[in-house]
């Protein structure tokens, strides 16, 4: 639990009677509130009701993984309706709530003109509920700038009044539509929203949609138009190499700002990964790029690495988690790791990098020039031989923050090896991540006396 006089912040607490009677006060004061699966029932909603009313300074309320129902939501909702009420952000997400509540929320967005977020996810709404919920969202008196649906249990049909919504609201920054069945004839109905709409838009999640290499024509044209996007997030689609042939152009347009794209496990190979390298080498504004789960090879690695020696290359944070690299890519890491002056994190977990890899990558982490401060090698066939090369560059190295080595054949002896060197004064690595691997007793004991004695070192597992 987090608490000051501004903030009441509770998460997987089951509140007793006693507990809440203490927390009630607070409701009616902080300027945040989030209950966080805290097993409210339609009894606490009505507390809540209550103490929002007489509650001047909320900004924030979340109650998300709560069983509040359609009564639960529609009592807090009555909380909300006090004209004094200037609350800018809503979390309703995993809440039960079905269309059929979706009335009573639309009414209440007609009422609220401060209300700026509004997140949904997680509750069945359907069609039809997101039919009701956009009749609120168009009148002239909502504001509302960011809009979470992810897990609505949406089809193409509910694009059309979204579309709608997009055209209507100038304000309009975030929308998020993930993992529903919207399919391509959905994405179209979107992209021609968005392509009318005036809004700046600055992030666009189509993750799990059933996106297309066709829409991707369509997002080209999104992505060329809205030079207030910064973050693209196409996960989990069938694009595939044909795909981002057909993206990369909107992401060349002068105009494109992009900084963050995500488009792990969306069928690219090493062919698709060359038409991003050119985007990457022409974009500094890009920042952020998941490729995670594609089958990018060695090849798609070397590309990469190549481009990632570019100067127009300005990439600060890569993930490239099982894209079927092996040891023979690594001297190629090993250079961006030595020479590059932007990137900061690199996931490069699941790859079979082995330890002939991991010793590669050393060589680049113990350059004076190294900045990266994030390392992901988790099951890369990493075993105690590395151990060595990995202890020695913790000692060099004087940017690296964070390591993940789980799942990988570690023990006793390799393990003893890092806390040597971890321990010294000259590491400033702070956090250690060694899921999934097991030890002795009495190295238990030691990693258990390293973090006593070192405070600023954490050791997950």
């Amino acid at each position: 639990m987090s608490l000051d006089i501004q903030s009441l912040d509770i998460q997987c607490e089951e509140l007793s009677d006693a507990r809440w009677a203490e927390l009630l006060p607070l409701l009616q004061q902080c300027q945040v509130v989030r209950l966080d699966d805290c097993g409210l029932t339609e009894a606490r909603c009505k507390d809540i009701s209550s103490a929002l009313r007489v509650n001047p300074a909320l900004a924030e309320l979340n109650l998300r993984s709560n069983e509040l129902g359609d009564v639960g939501v529609h009592c807090v909702l009555q909380g909300l309706q006090s004209p004094s009420c200037k609350i800018q952000k809503l979390s309703l997400q995993n809440c039960c709530l079905t269309g059929a509540g979706c009335g009573v929320l639309s009414s209440t967005l007609r009422t609220l003109p401060t209300l700026q977020e509004l997140h949904l996810s997680d509750n069945l709404l359907g069609d039809a509920g997101l039919q009701l919920l956009c009749e609120g969202l168009l009148d002239p008196q909502c504001r509302l700038e960011k809009l979470q649906l992810e897990y609505c249990n949406l089809s193409a049909a509910s694009c059309k009044p979204l579309a709608s919504v997009l055209r209507a609201k100038p304000d309009f920054k975030e929308l998020t539509v993930s993992n529903n069945d919207i399919n391509e004839a959905g994405v179209r109905v979107l992209c021609q929203g968005l392509k009318d709409s005036p809004c700046q838009l600055e992030a666009l999640k189509l993750e799990s949609c059933g996106v297309t290499s066709d829409n991707c024509r369509d997002l080209c044209g999104i992505v060329a138009s809205k030079a207030s996007l910064r973050e693209l997030a196409l996960g989990s689609n069938k694009l595939g190499d044909v795909g981002m042939a057909e993206l990369c152009p909107g992401l060349l347009h002068p105009s494109s700002r992009l900084r963050t794209l995500w488009i792990w496990e969306c069928g690219i190979t090493a062919k698709g990964c060359g038409d991003l390298c050119r985007v990457l080498r022409a974009k500094e504004s890009l920042k952020e790029l998941s490729l995670a789960g594609n089958e990018l090879g060695d090849e798609g690695a070397r590309l990469l690495c190549e481009t990632l020696l570019e100067p127009g290359c300005q990439l600060e944070s890569l993930w490239v988690k099982s894209c079927s690299f092996t040891a023979a890519c690594c001297s190629h890491f090993s250079s961006v790791l030595a020479q590059n002056k932007f990137l900061l994190e690199l996931q490069i977990s699941n790859n079979r990098l082995e330890d002939a890899g991991v010793q590669e990558l050393c060589q680049g982490l113990g350059q004076p020039g190294s900045v990266l401060r994030v390392l992901w090698l988790a099951d890369c066939d990493v075993s105690d031989s590395s151990c060595s090369s990995l202890a020695a560059t913790l000692l060099a190295n004087h940017s690296l923050r964070e390591l993940d080595l789980s799942n990988n054949c570690l023990g006793d002896a390799g393990i003893l090896q890092l806390v040597e060197s971890v321990r010294q004064p000259g590491c400033l690595l702070e956090q250690l991540v060694l899921y999934d691997i097991y030890w002795s007793e009495e190295m238990e004991d030691r990693l258990q006396a390293l973090e006593k004695d070192k405070p600023s070192l954490r050791v997950i597992s």
